[in-house]
């Protein structure tokens, strides 16, 4: 679907960036918040005394904090909900109105569908998985796709300079 926090859609190609996306925007409001709060409460010190703009420039970057703290942490637990049940947010909206949700057939998703079958430390970097059936993740194949997957499995055929195998040629 169509996020308009990130003005891009989300989907099977772009899930494991999304979600990366809300986990380091919560981390980051989690550590300015910490940082905050140990300067407000554990420093006792003179030069730690805030004046007047610099007051309201702290009271300003910790409302913004806490609501980037409290909007991730609800769209991590949307997307959260939405691997764990297979529905997307869309879908769900909709089997809610219907109240047709209890008859959902959707299954969970896998995380190596969204995260690869790369070393787990890959899940945190922002890189493209490298997926264990791209196909069935995708829904879809390409032709050049299906015609590389065709040579590494038949390197014996002969290719003509088109790309085209030669029993494809005589058809």
């Amino acid at each position: 679907h169509h996020c308009p926090w990130m003005n891009n859609c989300v989907g099977v190609g772009n899930l494991k960036h999304f979600i990366l996306f809300l986990l380091y925007t919560w981390s980051c409001s989690v550590f300015s918040l910490i940082l905050l709060g140990w300067n407000y409460f554990m420093c006792a010190d003179e030069d730690c005394t805030f004046n007047g703009v610099l007051t309201q420039l702290v009271r300003a970057v910790t409302v913004l904090s806490i609501g980037a703290l409290l909007f991730t942490s609800s769209m991590i637990m949307n997307v959260t909900f939405g691997l764990m049940t297979g529905i997307g947010t869309i879908d769900r909206l909709k089997k809610k109105a219907n109240n047709t949700i209890a008859e959902a057939i959707e299954e969970p998703i896998p995380l190596k569908d969204v995260f690869g079958i790369g070393a787990y430390w890959t899940w945190l970097l922002p890189i493209d998985p490298l997926l264990e059936d791209h196909d069935r993740v995708m829904g879809y194949s390409t032709p050049q796709r299906l015609l590389r997957e065709e040579m590494r499995d038949e390197p014996a055929r002969v290719f003509s300079p088109s790309g085209l195998s030669k029993d494809m040629l005589s058809i």
